[in-house]
């Protein structure tokens, strides 16, 4: 079964930027040392060798990875999004209730997550419980800390 993934169009592009990078610059890379390693005489004793080898099957098993993510990923087509419900791509503003603090955050997909930026993945707890949501909906929340308890004030794109 594949891992279907949904992805902002500038979310794609840097994933497909960062295969491409590892493709044609770190695999190279990679290709050399194990060559200037080779250079050097008696594999069985050489820990340049072995060291590039064990980077190179790292980067090969990375790249893999990330062909199947490019492969199973699919754009979100933002002008079809529906603000009624909190989905992927909604900017979600939320209170807290037990403190009444207000946070906004812009609900993404997981490689695209930065809390930084007010993004959170719908993956993430507080991601997950708001998916589907409407507005005046309160969801809880498992933290370290218990239980929280946010309304959702506004749904916007």
């Amino acid at each position: 079964m594949s891992d279907i993934r949904y992805y902002t169009e500038e979310g794609l592009q840097k994933l497909k930027e960062e295969l491409h990078q590892l493709r044609t610059v770190e695999r190279p890379k990679i290709s050399q040392q194990i060559a200037d390693a080779r250079d050097k005489g008696d594999l069985s004793e050489n820990a340049e060798y072995d060291a590039a080898k064990e980077a190179q099957g790292h980067l090969e098993a990375k790249i893999a990875k990330m062909e199947e993510l490019v492969a199973n990923a699919r754009l979100i087509d933002e002008s079809q999004i529906d603000n009624s419900k909190a989905f992927i791509l909604s900017k979600v503003k939320i209170k807290n209730l037990g403190n009444n603090a207000e946070l906004e955050y812009t609900l993404v997909a997981e490689n695209e997550a930065n809390l930084a930026a007010k993004k959170i993945s719908v993956d993430s707890p507080i991601g997950k419980s708001l998916l589907g949501k409407a507005v005046g909906d309160v969801v809880e929340v498992k933290i370290p800390a218990g239980v929280a308890k946010f309304e959702i004030v506004e749904i916007s794109r």
